[in-house]
C-alpha cells in the first residue's frame, strides 16, 4: 500500500484594506469660511459704491452747494486738471519722501529706544519715565517749537515726523520684549546659548509681532503728522496744493486733496500688513488667510 503524502496548503494573505475618509466637516468649514470672506468683501465693496452714488445724486440735485461739497465726477475733473498741469505728479514723490524719512529715522530710534529699555532694566530707570510724558504732548502742539528750532525749511517737516513716530513703535517694542516669558530665557541659558543667540533666537521671534504693529501704527501716525508739518510755509508736496487751493478757494482740489491723503494711508497700511505676512508667516496660516 502506497502513502499519500498532500502538500501543504500555501498561506492565505489577507490585503489590509485601506478605507479613505473624507473630512466632510473641514470642507464645510472651508466652504463656510469663503462666503464669509466673499460677503465681508461684497460689504465693502458695496457700502462705498452707495455712499459715492448718494453724495454725487445730492451733488447733482443742489442738495448741497457745490462751493461747499462738490460732487464725485467734479473731483475726478480735479485729478484731471492737476495730472494735465502735472502738479500731483510732483508733489507726490516730495510728499513721501518726506514721511518716509520721517518715518525710517523716528522708527530705528524708537525701535533701539525699546530694545534697549525691555532688555535692560537700567535704560528704562533713564529715559522712560521722560518718554512717557513726551508721548502724552500732542505731535501737532509742537509744531511751532519746531519751527523755532529748525526753521521752516524741510528740517522742521522732517523733524516733526520723526518725532510723531519714535513712540509708537518704541512703546511697542519695550511691551513686547518685556511680555516675554522669562522662563523661556532661563531654558536657552540652561542649553548654553549666549545672551546673543538668546536675543537672535527667543526674543526677536517673540517680540518681532508687537514691534511690526508698532510699525503699522508709526506709519499711520507718519502721514498724520505730515499733513501737519506741510501746512508750515511749504511750497512742495500735496500740502502746497491744498494750500494753493484754499487761497483760490477751489473746494474741489481741496477735497482731492485730502483724498490723496486718505489713498497713501491705505496703500501704507497694505503694505504693512504685506510685511507682517512675509515677516511672520505663522499667523497668517493660523488666521487662515
Amino acid at each position: 500500500m502506497t502513502a499519500t503524502t498532500s502538500a501543504p496548503a500555501a498561506p492565505v494573505t489577507v490585503e489590509p484594506t485601506v478605507t479613505v475618509r473624507r473630512d466632510y466637516r473641514t470642507e464645510s468649514e472651508e466652504r463656510r469660511r469663503g462666503s464669509d470672506r466673499a460677503a465681508t468683501w461684497g460689504i465693502r465693496l458695496v457700502v462705498p459704491v452707495l455712499l459715492l452714488a448718494v453724495w454725487q445724486i445730492t451733488a447733482s440735485l443742489g442738495v448741497i452747494s457745490p462751493s461747499v461739497l462738490p460732487g464725485p465726477l467734479t473731483i475726478l475733473e480735479s485729478y484731471q486738471e492737476l495730472w494735465t498741469t502735472g502738479d500731483l505728479q510732483a508733489a507726490l514723490p516730495i510728499s513721501l519722501q518726506r514721511a518716509g524719512l520721517g518715518l525710517l529715522m523716528g522708527g530705528l530710534a524708537g525701535l533701539l529706544l525699546g530694545v534697549a529699555a525691555g532688555l535692560w532694566a537700567v535704560a528704562e530707570r533713564v529715559y522712560d519715565a521722560p518718554l512717557q510724558m513726551l508721548r502724552t504732548v500732542p505731535f501737532i502742539a509742537m509744531v511751532p517749537l519746531f519751527v523755532v528750532w529748525f526753521g521752516i525749511g524741510e528740517e522742521s517737516k522732517v523733524a516733526l515726523i520723526v518725532g510723531a513716530s519714535i513712540f509708537p513703535v518704541y512703546l511697542n517694542t519695550y511691551h513686547g520684549i518685556r511680555a516675554i516669558d522669562r522662563r523661556l530665557l532661563e531654558v536657552g541659558r540652561t542649553f548654553g546659548l549666549t545672551r546673543r543667540e538668546a536675543i537672535r533666537l527667543i526674543v526677536v521671534p517673540l517680540a518681532m509681532p508687537a514691534i511690526l504693529v508698532g510699525w503699522r501704527y508709526a506709519a499711520g501716525t507718519a502721514l498724520l503728522a505730515l499733513v501737519a508739518a506741510e501746512q508750515i510755509n511749504t511750497t512742495s508736496g500735496i500740502g502746497y496744493i491744498l494750500n494753493t487751493a484754499n487761497q483760490f478757494q477751489r473746494t474741489d482740489i481741496i477735497i482731492a486733496g485730502i483724498l490723496v491723503y486718505a489713498a497713501l494711508g491705505i496703500v501704507v497700511d497694505v503694505v504693512m500688513r504685506l510685511a507682517e505676512r512675509v515677516l511672520l508667516p505663522w499667523r497668517s496660516t493660523h488666521d487662515g488667510t
